[in-house]
């Protein structure tokens, strides 16, 4: 008689290609695999298929696909870790989360600015280290040649801070870029393939300012790439010193990946994790769903504690900000869905309304 392994939980959506390689790989490793949404008379053009695995299979499964010699592995050390600039102090912090992070998976660093031109719509890229500067206005030149002084004067700044032992030495470059900022975070990031995208922010109150029209906010709205905000005030310097964070979620089996990706991504397995059910409408059964990914959680990540918080709905946002103030945590981990732009400028997503409302670093994990 087989054992009951659990509930199947979707790993990936792939084409059936992809789908199978993947399902060939898991099994070698011992995981028994599902594929659904399988068209049996067309299986070779299927799309949307789910590679499917037992609940209980979901660590190793990740452990399988991420392995070195796999051929479906991301490669961390080819992927960069981007960090936007605009040669603030804030950018200053975000560069020291960033290359404490990069040296943790040895990655590179990429410091990318851009400027919105005075004449032209779209986006042109600029190399820094070989800056065209003949094409466009006058003013668009000035303000290309402005922008490689200032990050010729950042990159000095970041190899005195190495030289200091401020900051980890890591191999980094920079690029410069015109056009509208989230657009060229977004499309660079996308191009490069990034790990992670480590992006400085104002303080809570200068946020709300500016609420509208927020670069960190587009990137992470929009995005397909985990974003780590660091706010300008953040006493955190090293990925390290992470212990205690609040996991936002919605109590489904995407999230339970997106926090699996987070303790691979930083090595993180002794810590102290609140888990925040948060739901956009009521729901039943909420205290049993509760109890199974509380005991789901105690039982694949058994060096971290675990518990259950939960906050009226009527107060959510304060009481939330007070918990986060009082237990002194060190990030707040938000899985994120891809909404359209209507959806976005409507309903602001739950990432984008605790970017403005939290001066806590902020990661937030797409799924």
């Amino acid at each position: 008689m087989t054992q009951d392994k659990g509930k199947l939980i979707t790993l990936a959506i792939h084409t059936f290609d992809y789908a199978n390689a993947l399902k060939e790989q898991l099994e070698r490793g011992g995981i028994e695999v599902q594929l659904h949404n399988v068209d049996l008379n067309h299986p070779v053009i299927s799309t949307g298929v789910r590679v499917r695995i037992h609940e209980c299979d979901l660590p190793l499964a990740l452990k399988i696909i991420e392995r070195p010699d796999s051929p479906l592995a991301r490669r961390s050390s080819k992927q960069p870790v981007i960090i936007p600039i605009d040669f603030s102090e804030y950018s200053l912090n975000a560069c020291m989360i960033g290359f404490d992070f990069a040296h943790s998976i040895g990655a590179k660093v990429v410091l990318l600015h851009s400027y919105i031109g005075a004449n032209r719509s779209g986006s042109l890229p600029f190399d820094s280290e070989h800056l065209k500067i003949e094409y466009g206005t006058a003013k668009d030149n000035e303000k290309a040649r402005a922008a490689k002084e200032k990050m010729e004067n950042f990159k000095a700044s970041i190899n005195n801070a190495i030289e200091r032992g401020e900051m980890r030495k890591v191999p980094f470059e920079t690029v410069i870029k015109e056009g509208v900022p989230e657009d060229c975070i977004i499309d660079f990031a996308k191009k490069t393939d990034a790990v992670m995208v480590v992006m400085g922010t104002r303080g809570k109150h200068k946020k709300q300012a500016d609420m509208v029209g927020s670069v960190t906010a587009e990137v992470l709205d929009a995005g397909k790439f985990p974003v780590f905000s660091v706010p300008e005030s953040i006493a955190l310097r090293h990925i390290g010193d992470i212990k205690r964070v609040v996991f936002l979620n919605s109590m489904c089996q995407q999230d339970l990946i997106s926090f699996d990706a987070f303790t691979r991504l930083f090595n993180h397995n002794e810590l102290k994790v609140s888990l925040v059910p948060v739901t956009e409408k009521r729901e039943s059964k909420i205290e049993e769903r509760n109890n199974a990914i509380l005991e789901y959680c105690n039982k694949q990540y058994p060096g971290s504690q675990f518990s259950i918080v939960s906050f009226k709905e009527s107060n959510f946002v304060n009481d939330f900000s007070d918990y986060v103030a009082e237990n002194n945590i060190d990030l707040i981990i938000i899985p994120n869905r891809k909404r359209n732009i209507f959806a976005r400028l409507f309903n602001p997503s739950l990432a984008h309304k605790m970017l403005f409302l939290s001066d806590t670093p902020l990661l937030v994990i797409p799924i």
